[in-house]
């Protein structure tokens, strides 16, 4: 199936948030955009099949916010952040609406929830 809605993260330092996300969590950068060299990033993120946008332009959205990826193994992930020195903030546990989830949060304060069905 092909992504259609791409969650869009706040980023405020783009540095930070890039390495964050390649090196702590496995994402590649698709692509980055700058209206000129000193503006804000535009950016798309991508982990196995699963993107998001990154934007540093401030009306694009606010820190603190959050998206959710379904994935096939959510511990097989878990056991990749943890190996790459990210220590979620809620490690995998089953929840009472059928979904095994963990919740890691960004530099800039997003939660990202990641979450296989139970069963």
């Amino acid at each position: 199936m092909t992504q259609k809605v791409f969650p869009e993260l706040r980023t405020t330092d783009w540095d930070h948030t890039k390495a964050f996300y390649v090196e702590g969590l496995g994402f590649a950068v698709d692509w980055e955009h700058r209206f000129e060299p000193d503006l804000p990033v535009f950016a798309q993120l991508t982990r196995e099949g699963l993107s998001l946008f990154v934007s540093g332009h401030g009306a694009d959205a606010r820190a603190g916010c959050a998206a959710y990826f379904f994935v096939t193994d959510v511990d097989a992930w878990h056991r990749d952040f943890t190996g790459r020195g990210v220590q979620p903030a809620v490690s995998p546990r089953d929840m009472g609406y059928g979904i095994r989830e963990m919740t890691v949060l960004d530099p800039d304060g997003n939660r990202l929830r990641f979450g296989t069905a139970i069963g």
